[in-house]
């Protein structure tokens, strides 16, 4: 299956997004768009609309197909992770006790610092059981910002 990149200029940088026809693979920040194919899967197509209309407020939840990879875990957490409510945040302990492992919250944790698409499967609503901010793959920064966004 062919892969189709696309480059989306957002408030939080650059984003890659990857995919086939079957769905979106991966969405990255990078420090700039580059080249992309000419003729472009439908699924990436409707990542650019949503991701727009995630960014001007007009969207609090996508419809774009994916395509995860990764192991039987990780798929569980990042389920998980696209049943959080726009705007609202959980802890690592809570994603522990959702997919029934509760004890496993530092495997929870790697997962949602795997998580290949960000934003639309929204690792940057997962916080620190006390309250701290925890890690984000993008930046601490980029991650303050998606979640003022949703908030205000």
């Amino acid at each position: 299956m062919e892969k189709h990149v696309v480059y989306y200029e957002s408030p939080i940088g650059w984003l890659q997004i990857v995919g086939t026809n079957e769905g979106i693979e991966r969405i990255d920040v990078v420090e700039r768009g580059e080249d992309q194919n000419e003729k472009v899967a439908e699924p990436l197509m409707q990542s650019l609309e949503e991701l727009e209309q995630y960014f001007q407020k007009k969207r609090t939840s996508f419809s774009m197909p994916l395509k995860l990879v990764g192991t039987p875990f990780q798929l569980r957490v990042w389920e998980a992770l696209q049943t959080i409510p726009y705007g609202q945040t959980v802890s690592y302990a809570d994603i522990a006790k959702q997919i029934g492992q509760p004890k496993a919250v530092r495997a929870v944790g790697n997962a949602v610092g795997n998580n290949p698409i960000t934003i639309v499967v929204p690792c940057h609503r997962v916080v620190r059981t006390g309250g701290g901010l925890g890690g984000y793959a993008w930046g601490i920064e980029r991650k303050k910002w998606l979640l003022t966004h949703e908030t205000r």
